[in-house]
Parts: structure tokens; sequence; C-alpha cells
């Protein structure tokens, strides 16, 4: 894989190191968009068809993605959406418990909080070790052994959106479905980024907001759920999602039956004719890339940075235990963040502050430019 900066428009004189804050518009995602904004001007141009045929094509291309098909996937406005569309529909009995891990996304754990609540559930929060070195692993430990058949749910993120960790989704997973859980995964911080298998995972709902790794636009986002929710109960009830609803003259019949797999989860108006063709364009090229192929350069192009703290004896967890294209770097006491931060502004260099951590977030458009200059910034406050 190659740097492919050329495919973005971004500034040549800024090293932004930033893609889990949002990532820059490829330069055909942003063709798409005007594209898509013209074609209301006049629109005759826009069919019955396009309310559907559209959505149906980015569907698909997600379901290749993540290994789910087409009729399992919806389109949905943000992960929160997604989230509560899939916790709302989870069965829980009395004196059952769901879990979701510390500092997790404030989405998730406010939708997973407001459930137990409504519930009457307990929420047990799994820590992370104190330790560095074998986080990952050990607390994907402790979070395994914490599931038991009095476990309704489980939310999470594919992997830590401050730190980057990697959890052991297939073991997650494995342990749900032997304890007849719901896996719920909010995979915003590494869908499009890093592989993921809905299927070997064993994942009953997964969604993603697609303004970070998928390319996508803002307000936009995409969900995968399992065969356990075609039965649900949606958060709207659109004419879109029903049986017949691609059917124009029989709109004022109110069809009741909603169409086939997870399509009552889908969005109201989910056919935006300005965000679909700029997702789909997203889609088609995170495919021709490859997540692993993404992975892997984004690996090679922080070999520097890893050096560097092995260098100044900084710990850190295991190389394949964190993603690389999202690492979350602890600060010593010694350091001043707010010095810090601010000698990343002055030299142009964006990125995330995160608690006591700052989040590096690479991606196709930088270069070993954009890494020298961020370790540049380091060595003078470490």
């Amino acid at each position: 894989m190659q740097n492919q900066k050329h495919l973005f428009d971004l500034p040549g004189d800024i090293h932004y190191l930033n893609g889990a804050y949002m990532s820059p518009n490829l330069k055909a995602v942003e063709k798409a968009g005007i594209e898509g904004v013209k074609r209301k001007t006049n629109p005759t141009s826009i069919k019955e068809e396009d309310f559907f045929d559209p959505a149906e094509e980015v569907k698909s291309l997600f379901g290749k993605l993540i290994n789910a098909p087409a009729k399992q996937i919806t389109i949905i406005p943000s992960a929160s959406y997604g989230l509560m569309n899939a916790v709302r529909n989870v069965p829980i009995k009395k004196g059952q418990h769901a879990i979701t891990v510390k500092e997790e996304f404030p989405s998730d754990h406010l939708t997973l909080r407001k459930f137990c609540t409504e519930n009457d559930a307990d929420l047990r929060v799994i820590s992370p070790p104190e330790f560095i070195s074998g986080r990952t692993q050990a607390w994907t430990e402790k979070i395994v052994n914490s599931i038991n058949e009095d476990t309704a749910v489980v939310v999470m993120s594919s992997i830590h959106w401050m730190e980057g960790l990697k959890f052991d989704l297939e073991a997650i997973g494995e342990k749900c479905s032997a304890t007849n859980t719901y896996f719920i995964v909010d995979g915003t911080q590494s869908v499009g980024a890093l592989p993921i298998d809905v299927k070997k995972f064993k994942i009953d709902a997964l969604v993603c907001a697609a303004y970070k790794w998928l390319l996508g636009p803002y307000s936009t986002g995409l969900a995968f759920y399992s065969d356990k929710f075609d039965e649900g109960k949606p958060i709207e009830y659109s004419w879109m999602t029903r049986k017949d609803g691609h059917d124009f003259s029989k709109l004022t019949s109110y069809p009741e039956k909603f169409a086939q797999g997870a399509m009552r989860y889908n969005v109201g108006e989910f056919s935006n004719f300005i965000a679909l063709p700029m997702i789909k364009s997203a889609l088609e090229q995170i495919l021709i890339w490859g997540t692993e192929n993404i992975q892997n350069y984004c690996f090679e192009l922080m070999k520097p940075f890893r050096s560097y703290l092995e260098t100044k004896r900084i710990e850190k967890d295991d190389d394949h235990m964190v993603s690389a294209h999202l690492y979350g770097l602890f600060l010593p006491d010694k350091v001043n963040s707010t010095l810090l931060l601010d000698d990343f502004k002055a030299n142009k260099i964006h990125l995330s502050a995160r608690g006591r951590s700052i989040r590096i977030s690479p991606y196709l458009y930088n270069n070993s430019k954009d890494i020298v200059a961020t370790l540049e910034v380091l060595d003078r406050h470490f």
C-alpha cells in the first residue's frame, strides 16, 4: 500500500493525525456530495426508484465490509440512534444486568444506563487493570469472566475510543453466545480502518457513524442488526420501511407489514440524495484498498513512534494489541499537557487530547514527515 494523499485535498502545510476526530473528504466523496446537491435543483431527475436503490447499493457495500447480508443493514443518522434501536429490543428478565467498560464513549454508556434504569437492572462497568503492558488482554479476560447467564447485554466499542486498545471481540462474542447474552458493538472508531466480521465475532448489532473511518459525511451512519432483531420495535414507523413502501401507488393503503430483515430500523428519509452518494463513494474506495492494507500501512508508518517510546522507556502494550490507526499515548506526570498541546498547534500538528493522554490517529494520507514532526515536538517535552 502506497501513500494515498493525492486522493484527498488536505492543505500541504499541516500534519493531520486526527482521523479519530473526523476524516477529511476524499476528492471523490466531495464530488459526489456536490453532484447530490445539484440534483435537487431539477427534481425531475429524481425517480421513484431513487428513494430505494441507492440505499440498497450502500447496504450491499457495507455488508461486504463487515461480512453481513445487505438485508440486515440499515441507514442511521448517528451511532446513538442505532444503539437505541438495538438496546430497546434486548429482552431482559428480573435480576439480570448489563455490562460495559470503563470510560466507554458517552453515547454508548448513556444509552445503556437508560436501558438499565427503565428495567431496574444493574449496570456493571468493567475497569481495566492498572498496568500498561498486557493491559488489553487482561481487560478482555475481565470482560469475558464477568459475562454469565444473568447478563442480558454487553455494549462496548470495538476498540477503546481513547486508547485504541483492540478488545478480543471473538472471545467476548463466544461468551455472549454461550450465555444467551446480546452483544452490541459500536464500531465507529474502527470499522473501515480495521477488519471486522460480525459472523465470526458473533455480534448481534453493530453501529457505526460514517464521518470517521468510513470517510463519509456527518449525520450519517450504518448499522447491522442480526435476525434476532427482525421482529423488534423500531424508533420510527416510516412508510419507507414497509414491505410495499417502494410502490407509491399503495401508500394510502397504509401497509403495516415491514420489509424483510432489518429494514424497519432505517431512519426516516434514509434515501438522502446528498449523503448516500458520498458514503457509497467512500465505501467503494475502502473496499478497493482493503482494511488489512490500511492497518499495515499505518503500522509501518508508526514504527518510528513505537521506537521512540522504547528509547524513552515509556511503557506500552504489545503492538499487536493496539490498533495502528488510533494510538492513545499516556502522558508522564512530568509533561505539562497544556504546553505540549500548544506546541503541537504552533507546528500545525492536529491530534486530540483525551484526559491525560494524546490520541494519534494516522491514515493513508499521512507520511513519514507527519510522524517526524510529531516526534520532534514530543521530544521537547518528554
